[in-house]
């Protein structure tokens, strides 16, 4: 039998190419889904982010009570060590994910697998925008995975980036943003600090001090959480009238800001 020659190695690659970009687009459009936020009506709703105000709570059961728990991007892999579970539970219903796979800034990787095993029933990249559905693309093509995604509707994720310019929504804060424009029945929130404090152990532990996670922001110049705090404030004061209730450390940071 002959051996392929270097040549017809270099006509397989495109072809493999060209065929997982193809496959790649069309699991986008077949299996990219709208999620549809009347999901939240009525629900108790518990939103978990990665700042370290979540830990030291005792907190966990009182979490996992929730009707929703939803997480953010590599709070996953927070969550399966057990040591942290008695503060912030083990119980993950929708998980919002930027769908870059980078560890350091990104979400770290898009594991479906473990996914299961956790009880996840929606991954959700929020930007409906043409990166945001290039990043669905990617993952699609990488894969080539049967697996739905989800997406925030088109002008709910317009209204929002509107608000911010140049800059772009952390997925954590298109998270919140879509819990509180909702209609919920109760809003549990916890681990969101604006980038006043440093990340959770394990989630970016070189960022566990909140001098390092601010210098990181500054450099990617990306976001903005003092224009997303801002924002969360005014959230805060429409829907005073809703039952919302802040950990610990967020009360401190919008008491001092009163003061």
């Amino acid at each position: 039998m002959k051996n392929s020659s270097p040549q017809t190695e270099q006509h397989v690659r495109p072809i493999t190419k060209l065929f997982k970009a193809f496959a790649g687009l069309l699991l986008t459009v077949v299996y990219t889904k709208v999620f549809d936020l009347k999901k939240f009506k009525g629900k108790r709703i518990a939103l978990v982010g990665p700042a370290e105000s979540a830990l030291n709570t005792g907190k966990g059961d009182y979490i996992d009570g929730f009707d929703i728990v939803i997480r953010i991007n590599k709070s996953w892999l927070v969550v399966q060590s057990a040591k942290f579970q008695r503060d912030i539970g083990a119980k993950i219903d929708i998980l919002f994910h930027c769908f870059f796979e980078n560890e350091y800034s990104g979400g770290g990787q898009l594991d479906f697998k473990t996914y299961d095993d956790l009880g996840v029933k929606y991954v959700i990249n929020p930007r409906f925008t043409m990166d945001g559905l290039r990043v669905i693309f990617n993952f699609y093509k990488k894969y080539l995975s049967t697996r739905k995604t989800h997406v925030l509707p088109f002008k709910f994720y317009r209204n929002l980036q509107r608000d911010f310019g140049k800059y772009r929504p952390t997925t954590g804060y298109a998270a919140l943003y879509a819990i509180l424009r909702s209609e919920f029945e109760e809003l549990y929130l916890t681990g969101f600090t604006f980038f006043r404090t440093g990340y959770a152990p394990g989630y970016r532990d070189e960022m566990r001090e909140k001098e390092q996670a601010q210098k990181y922001l500054k450099k990617m110049d990306i976001h903005n959480s003092d224009l997303e705090y801002e924002h969360f404030k005014k959230l805060l004061n429409r829907y005073k009238h809703k039952k919302i209730v802040l950990d610990p450390e967020l009360k401190k940071i919008l008491l001092s800001d009163t003061r």
